[in-house]
């Protein structure tokens, strides 16, 4: 190459594979192959030598590959006929990519990471130039990565956004507000390329912007992540993200098929990571052996940094003994404001509705499954054993309201204001409610004892001087004893938890 800023590339080649046992050492191989194939006027790019395949490697302008397979099967004849050489094949559709590189092994791991693997690959070692054959179908892809390594031009990051809602709104906006920032100071080119509802997907290579929500409504493939997944492979899309914003049982079944195709996974969605254990030790394989990256720190305490705080305290040997507080902003709202205000429960719940603290059906946060699905994943960070069916949990829905459909759920709430007026006014003096969260017991043992439950506590201690939509963590190990990691702060609301959403996506972003 003639300027080392350069990657050159030659599309519509074919590889012509020759192999054979104990007779590639033999001499004067390479130079019957290259006379037999220039006598044919067939010009040879490449001769590479296998010895874990016991074979050769030509390449060769793909309009000739026929005819070089064919000049090669008679060219040695004998040699087939005596088992000598087993076969003569070609590989079409593919490119190669001619470069210098100063560390080719991260550059090899990086295309690695975008589910990259050269069919060929020549060095030279004393003028670091490199030249690898991958499919066409990947060609543009690789050049792209290598670029991003040689040049350290900005690593360009594509976007799947799943779900628009509260969130997902709110996460696109910030992204494509602080896009030109993120590119500026952590060389990072974040683009959204995809963004999809339960009915349909649209799709954008160049990225979306401020106008996206109209190119949605517009568009015309349907919500499938074979769409998604094949969108992706056609345009040779690298450094691939999943954002899962939904709160959708169906949708988590595609992460196993995701992250066998190249892409890692964010997710606000808590219900995959309460799946029965055994999806869940799966889905964990397929994400090592595919070197792919799930992060989920928004499933508990929103944009609160409570996930990695156990994890690390955990895989740093720490004895975590107990993990309890208030883990829903939605109950933490309705329960703080309850217990000081003379307001009617019902009153307060259509309050945390409209400021957007609650699911679109609130019983979806009084049923007490949120906050025991957060619990259950902060045990399984712990490498405990526990399932959903393990979790005792006091439902707040009086029985003659959970089959009804949402609207008339929400239409009778006042049913529930005298047995929680009841529940307030009989309890100690200068006490307040609080739904909490408890995982207790031997946590050394492959199960932990899981409590969701209400309780009346002092208004003075840390839990009843909660405010507003709080949460409240209390982490209790073995080496600080009685004194428990408080971790506190905002816990609902979409302007977080799409902060915390972002976070993640940056995480991922700068170790890919």
């Amino acid at each position: 190459m003639k300027n080392h800023n350069e990657i050159k590339i030659l599309k519509n080649r074919s590889i012509i594979k020759f192999e054979g046992e104990d007779f590639l050492g033999e001499i004067g191989i390479d130079g019957r192959i290259f006379k037999a194939l220039t006598l044919a006027r067939i010009s040879v790019g490449v001769i590479s030598q296998q010895a874990i395949e016991n074979g050769i490697s030509i390449l060769v302008h793909e309009n000739d590959s026929e005819n070089a397979v064919n000049c090669l099967i008679n060219e040695f004849e004998e040699e087939r006929k005596s088992g000598k050489v087993s076969q003569i094949y070609s590989i079409n559709n593919v490119s190669v990519l001619g470069f210098v590189a100063e560390d080719f092994n991260k550059i090899l791991a990086e295309l690695g990471r975008n589910n990259v693997f050269p069919l060929l690959l020549n060095q030279n070692a004393s003028e670091k130039r490199v030249n690898i054959v991958v499919t066409s179908s990947q060609d543009e892809k690789t050049r792209n990565i290598i670029e991003s390594e040689i040049f350290k031009k900005p690593k360009t990051v594509h976007l799947a956004i799943i779900g628009h809602g509260n969130v997902g709104k709110t996460l696109i906006d910030q992204v494509l507000e602080s896009a030109e920032e993120i590119r500026r100071r952590k060389k990072i080119d974040l683009k959204v390329v995809a963004v999809a509802n339960s009915r349909k997907i649209a799709f954008n290579k160049k990225g979306f912007d401020a106008q996206w929500n109209d190119e949605v409504q517009g568009a015309e493939n349907p919500s499938d992540i074979n769409e998604l997944i094949k969108f992706s492979k056609d345009n040779q899309l690298e450094n691939l993200i999943v954002v899962d914003n939904t709160a959708s049982k169906d949708f988590v079944k595609n992460y196993q098929a995701l992250a066998e195709n190249g892409f890692d996974l964010v997710s606000s969605n808590k219900i995959f990571n309460t799946l029965p254990i055994e999806e869940y030790r799966r889905l964990r394989y397929t994400l090592s052996k595919n070197n792919r990256r799930y992060l989920y720190e928004t499933n508990v305490g929103a944009g609160l940094p409570l996930i990695d705080t156990i994890k690390l305290l955990h895989l740093s040997g720490e004895n975590i003994t107990r993990i309890k507080g208030v883990f829903s902003g939605s109950l933490s709202y309705i329960f703080n404001n309850f217990s000081v205000r003379n307001d009617k429960f019902s009153t307060i719940i259509k309050e945390a509705m409209e400021k957007g603290f609650t699911e679109p059906d609130p019983r979806e946060d009084l049923s007490g499954n949120d906050v025991a699905r957060k619990l259950l994943i902060l045990a399984r960070e712990l490498d405990l054993i526990n399932e959903f069916n393990d979790i005792n949990i006091q439902n707040l829905i009086p029985e003659n309201l959970l089959s009804v459909d949402k609207n008339e759920f929400i239409s009778r709430l006042e049913e529930l204001d005298e047995e929680y007026q009841n529940i307030k006014d009989n309890q100690e003096k200068d006490h307040v409610l609080r739904y909490v969260g408890d995982l207790h017991g031997d946590l050394q043992q492959e199960k932990g004892l899981l409590d969701v439950k209400l309780v009346s506590v002092p208004a003075t201690s840390a839990l009843g001087q909660l405010k507003g939509s709080d949460s409240i963590f209390e982490i209790y190990t073995e080496s600080y004893g009685e004194n428990p990691i408080v971790i506190m702060g905002a816990g609902a609301g979409a302007q977080v938890t799409a902060r915390g959403v972002f976070g993640d996506i940056l995480r991922v972003s700068e170790t890919k």
